[in-house]
């Protein structure tokens, strides 16, 4: 049948470039799964449901896109053999989606209420089109993945050997011992050798990395990951990343492999992290080996794991916990304006997130897949979309690799109390974490003072370390002792020395430092460090850390604020520029290690003079700056030289300053952190420079109420933690545990959130020794 709107209105395939939205709604999580199925616009491949949210129908009233493709999916019926019919090589293959899924396809004319004929010459090529294009979330799957990979200049510039044919005997084993697998070939000079033994498990004596280092060779490629194709794991020893090598096919005949007859017969180096990251999982079996229980409702919604991104589904569950996520960004009948882009629109997936998990809509056993006694739990939601949104232009979060939780906390708050939303009179939901930390520093030799604030949302605190003593059989060997959190808030608000000379009586004895609380928020979000160094490698530690269950208080945490007893220290004169001199012991340490003079100065400069560990993991961080080797250049006290340098926001951002302070003090200071200190407690109300801060003069805002309250008494209770297996924050993975009311329970009971499986919660230890973010809720 035809209509009027097909005859009149202009189709075009989608483009490689264009985003065809045909696997759930924009603007909700319905999806082809539905029984309405999901209608996918022909005019600008917008996906609209066709529920009861009438998500399509909205579109076409907004933008006048009338014709649509409606794609419905259900599961087919598993029909087994009893008994089951023998198996042949032949029959075993990958199951496809044609093998689990029928697809009904219906074109139709929204406003004529019509079906159209998808064999129309019109329609034709456009629902083709669509079927073809890879689902948006398989789009942006695809472009972070090979984003993932560049090339690099020692790959461009390598000169090979002279070309010698390898005989096979020779690839059989390394050349420096005699392991057959995981062998790394070297591209410049044909030299075998076997990779680190820690990739994935597999063994290793690490002679590839040995060769390159002696050899000065920097590429190798990794032989039983080649494939005919002329894919392969390439690492630079040079760079240390792996990078992909355009060239690769000619580089391999070189030394007489021919791509065609390669088989590939080991794991990629990708394939080892993602099944590395697989053996961190947590526990969903009680100590009787009963599968944990399952639960289901509003607020009680799994996401599926989108690759490497179990660290997004933990904050997005502890967050949406929250009630000013709730209030803002829940509402069961309202939606925002329906937009061109609703997927490029923060408050509109915020919106779809919200509703996603806390309507119960989508809480449900999925009984598609297992029988018998299987555990059935949830399908879970793919928030692809907004992982897409948020990590858009950002180095790391738009790529597939694990990413720290904690960070993407800070990125997404970042995100969302910039949005022009809050300017429309909605209130920012993350106002309920911002409160004032006060620092006090007082001079040792005359003891003046000086107070200083800053609003912040957040707190670091670090974790002692302390091996338990090793009993018979080493059953402790790895173990760390229990700390309370008590211990850790008191090391944060205890107080520190700094080596700082005094404006007001000169002396060089140092000054007291101390950070409380002027306010407390509403929510208190903890970031739990529990890093060791191991080998010049920074390594997660597990150390339990025992958090009350009950309410708690933290008024003895509050600043009492200026005392009648105390008395100021006096300003100082802007631009104060004492010369630098590095730590002598710490010079020491370094060069011991390898450093030379100049490295070990510069690191020591960034890191504030604190000590050789802090340096060290500078310089591992910088190797490959252009500017390594140069010497330290303060340059002038007004100059923007080095003041940027994230490593030193981040420093200052620990001492309880916030970006734009530090970065003003930086400014001030010629990048010098430790005379950046001293500039930010005699400016105290100097809020600094902000990203987005014009060039010109511009209008002082009106003054605003403190973050937080300073009322007493400050009662907290733990809501919510983010746990994580792993040695790294950027591998392993994440859970997360939250408090949650269930039908039928007089009290609250913690509920384990695993990717896209939501059950009671049965170990409690594991909430403990894996802590890494905890949220708790002012009552």
């Amino acid at each position: 049948m035809s209509c009027p709107h097909l005859e009149s209105i202009e189709l075009k395939p989608p483009t490689p470039v264009q985003s065809v939205y045909k696997e759930d709604c924009t603007q909700c999580f319905d999806s082809i799964d539905n029984a309405g199925g999901l209608d996918v616009c022909l005019q600008c491949f917008n996906g609209g449901c066709t529920g009861d949210r009438e998500h399509s129908l909205l579109h076409n009233a907004v933008w006048g896109h009338p014709l649509a493709l409606n794609i419905r999916r259900t599961r087919k019926a598993i029909h087994r053999d009893e008994p089951p019919a023998k198996m042949t090589k032949l029959a075993i293959a990958a199951e496809t989606e044609e093998d689990r899924y029928d697809t009904a396809l219906a074109a139709k004319c929204i406003e004529c209420q019509v079906e159209l004929d998808t064999t129309n010459a019109k329609l034709a090529p456009i629902v083709d089109g669509i079927l073809k294009a890879h689902t948006f979330s398989r789009k942006e799957e695809v472009k972070a993945w090979e984003q993932e990979l560049t090339t690099c200049e020692h790959i461009l510039t390598m000169q090979q050997h002279p070309s010698r044919k390898i005989e096979q005997g020779e690839l059989g084993h390394c050349s420096g011992c005699d392991l057959r697998e995981n062998l790394w070939l070297c591209l410049e000079c044909g030299n075998l050798g076997c990779g680190r033994k820690q990739m994935g498990g597999v063994d290793g004596n690490s002679h590839a990395l040995g060769h390159a280092t002696e050899s000065g060779h920097g590429v190798a490629v990794k032989l039983g990951s080649i494939t005919p194709e002329g894919t392969a794991d390439i690492y630079c020893y040079r760079c240390d990343e792996e990078r992909i090598d355009e060239l690769l096919g000619d580089h391999l005949a070189h030394w007489g492999i021919i791509l065609a007859e390669r088989q590939k017969t080991e794991k990629s180096l990708t394939e080892m992290q993602i099944e590395q990251n697989l053996k961190w999982d947590f526990s969903m079996t009680t100590e009787d080996g009963q599968e944990l229980k399952p639960v289901f409702g509003p607020g009680l919604t799994g996401l599926k794991n989108l690759g490497n991104s179990c660290y997004l589904a933990s904050i997005i569950q502890c967050l949406f916990d929250m009630p000013s996520f709730q209030q803002r960004y829940y509402s069961a009948d309202n939606d925002l304006p329906i937009l061109q882009e609703p997927a490029a629109d923060l408050e509109t997936q915020l919106r779809k997130i919200a509703h996603g998990l806390l309507s119960g809509r989508y809480s449900e056993p999925d009984t598609s897949v297992g029988s018998g006694s299987e555990i059935a739990y949830q399908r879970g939601l793919a928030p692809a979309m907004f992982k897409h949104l948020i990590g858009r232009g950002h180095e790391e979060f738009s790529t597939m690799r694990q990413q720290d939780a904690f960070e993407l906390f800070q990125h997404l708050f970042k995100l969302i109390s910039r949005s022009p939303h809050n300017e429309d009179g909605q209130k920012d939901p993350t106002a309920e974490f911002r409160f004032v930390l006060e620092q006090r520093l007082q001079c040792l030799g005359c003891h003046k003072v000086r107070y200083s604030s800053n609003e912040q949302d957040n707190i670091f605190i670090d974790v002692p370390l302390e091996k338990l003593e090793t009993g018979e059989g080493g059953e402790t060997a790895n173990a760390y002792k229990p700390v309370t959190l008590k211990e850790c808030l008191d090391n944060f608000t205890g107080a520190e020395k700094v080596e700082l000379t005094c404006s007001s009586c000169g002396s060089k004895a140092g000054f007291t430092k101390q950070s409380l609380f002027k306010t407390f928020p509403n929510v208190l979000a903890v970031n739990a460090r529990k890093m060791a160094v191991v080998n010049w490698v920074p390594i997660k530690i597990d150390v339990p850390v025992i958090v009350p269950d009950e309410p708690f208080l933290l008024d003895d945490y509050l600043s009492k604020g200026l005392q009648p007893s105390e008395e100021l220290l006096p300003e100082e004169p802007e631009n104060k520029a004492p010369a630098f001199v590095a730590d002598a012991t710490a010079v020491a340490q370094l060069e011991a290690m390898g450093f030379p003079l100049n490295r070990a100065e510069k690191a020591l400069h960034a890191t504030g003079n604190s000590d050789a560990n802090a340096a060290m993991e500078w310089l591992f961080a910088h190797l490959d700056d252009a500017d390594i080797d140069a010497p330290l250049d303060l340059g002038s006290g007004s100059g923007d030289a080095g003041t940027a340098d994230p490593e030193k926001i981040e420093m200052l951002g620990a001492m309880g300053f916030g970006a734009p302070q530090a970065k003003k003090a930086l400014k001030e200071t010629g990048g010098d952190v430790e005379r950046a200190v001293e500039w930010l407690f005699n400016h105290p109300d100097d809020q600094g420079i902000a990203e987005d801060e014009a060039s010109g003069a511009a209008a002082e805002a009106a003054p605003k109420e403190p973050a937080g309250s300073a009322t007493l008494p400050a009662r907290f209770q733990l809501q919510s933690i983010v746990c994580h297996k792993g040695t790294s924050i950027h591998a392993g993975h994440y859970v997360a545990f939250i408090r949650k009311a269930l039908e039928g329970r007089e009290t609250p009971t913690w509920v384990l959130f695993n990717d896209e499986k939501v059950v009671e919660a049965h170990d409690v230890e594991e909430m403990r020794k894996f802590a890494y973010v905890y949220f708790f809720k002012r009552t």
